[in-house]
């Protein structure tokens, strides 16, 4: 009889040979409205295999979406990542600290069906860190603010 911590840790070991080996680690998207309407929490740096995680279900589905947060593949960690130019950048633990600009738009979400009404900024200023947990300060305009504001309400448990 096992364990679920026991069938956890096993699974955990073999996640991290499957990526030491080079395979790409592809996530089911959660539509669970109940899980996504929980806080995440913050990332730390034991969690780098779920952004490498994260990067490559978001490369899986770059047809259908821009951009993704933890807690769409089953974590509820302060993780985000976005394409801009066929570049994945990934955001951990990211704060936005200077919102500008506000208007109204449109949004879909892979989690859900269809498109919902929002508000959001055209600027916006936000300090995170990377995936090496090195912190930077950007200022992000346009699309990719929207992208990223979208997923930050990911981690509030907002779901457009």
């Amino acid at each position: 009889m096992c364990k679920v911590s026991k069938i956890n840790q096993c699974i955990d070991i073999y996640t991290r040979y499957i990526r030491k080996v080079g395979i790409n680690m592809i996530r089911p998207i959660v539509k669970d409205v109940l899980f996504l309407g929980q806080k995440s929490e913050l990332a730390t740096k034991e969690d780098i295999g779920i952004i490498d995680d994260l990067v490559d279900t978001l490369r899986a589905n770059l047809e259908s979406c821009v951009g993704m947060a933890a807690n769409m593949i089953g974590v509820k960690k302060r993780i985000l990542v976005f394409s801009i130019e066929n570049i994945i950048v990934p955001m951990v633990n990211p704060v936005i600290l200077k919102k500008e600009k506000s208007y109204e738009t449109e949004e879909s979400c892979l989690s859900l069906t269809g498109f919902r009404k929002t508000t959001r900024y055209e600027i916006i200023e936000v300090e995170y860190l990377d995936r090496n947990f090195k912190k930077h300060k950007e200022i992000f305009s346009g699309f990719t603010a929207q992208i990223i504001q979208h997923e930050v309400d990911h981690f509030e448990g907002i779901i457009i």
